[in-house]
């Protein structure tokens, strides 16, 4: 895999076909295993990077990334730099290691959203959360879909069983308290799994071996869409179809959303 793999084209899901989240369970043994492929994914996507050539260009508007539990601005360095080469205006969340839900991201998050704004003319943001970097992704934006143009998230289980998560001990070890509490709620994951009122790209992948896939795809809406990919969670950001699907997405003409395709 150290050159662009020739795999299966990313499918987007048809909604008739809406997996079944609730009673999801965490990755066995053999996914979580397999999740050392990150490296090669990253070599592959150093080498994909260098000839991105062929992946659509951007238009200049903002983007801002969101990592991962536990991960920091290193983590999605090689996204943002591809990002940057295709023409976008690409910003980190600005928050260093996300070591998951704090009360304070209720005024840090919308800040860092209205800085990038003025930063950028007025222009609406575009954002890309990865794992739980989307959930956070996905609850600014219905917050505020007026300064959010898109969502892409990647890996993030938003929706049905939300201990479905080889993380999720570590998670509660690290999040205690009434706020974190409250944000896994019955109330609020409801909250959660309910779709956006801006254009959504949930990208998922089978052999992800730290949550559960079907947590992270979305129920049906009108422009909204669940992406299948073929990588691992830890290379979601460095993964050559992820980095593709992404590229697609947010080429978009802002206003005129269409659902993937090749």
């Amino acid at each position: 895999m150290a050159s662009i793999p020739e795999s299966r084209e990313p499918v987007a899901e048809q909604s008739t076909h809406l997996a079944d989240a609730v009673n999801a369970a965490a990755p066995g043994h053999l996914l979580r295993a397999l999740e050392w492929r990150t490296a090669l994914e990253y070599l592959a996507a150093l080498s994909a990077a260098r000839r991105d050539a062929g992946w659509p260009r951007g238009d200049g508007h903002p983007v801002l990334v969101i990592p991962g539990f536990l991960a920091g601005p290193f983590s999605t360095q090689l996204l943002r730099d591809v990002l940057r080469r295709l023409g976008y205006r690409v910003y980190d969340w600005g928050l260093g290691h996300n070591m998951g839900y704090r009360a304070s991201m209720r005024e840090t998050l919308p800040a860092r959203l209205r800085h990038i704004r003025e930063r950028s003319d007025g222009r609406t943001v575009s954002i890309i959360g990865w794992s739980a970097g989307g959930i956070y992704a996905r609850e600014l934006a219905r917050a505020f879909p007026d300064d959010v143009r898109s969502v892409i998230t990647l890996g993030s289980p938003f929706r049905g069983n939300h201990q479905a998560s080889t993380a999720w001990r570590v998670w509660r070890l690290v999040n205690r308290g009434a706020d974190a509490t409250a944000s896994v709620s019955e109330s609020a994951l409801v909250r959660r799994a309910q779709p956006l009122s801006v254009p959504t790209t949930c990208i998922y992948s089978k052999s992800d071996g730290i949550v559960a896939w079907q947590c992270c795809t979305s129920l049906p809406a009108p422009e909204t869409e669940n992406v299948e990919v073929r990588s691992s969670h830890l290379g979601y950001g460095h993964n050559v179809e992820t980095l593709s699907v992404i590229a697609d997405r947010l080429a978009q003409p802002e206003g005129d959303w269409r659902a993937f395709r090749r």
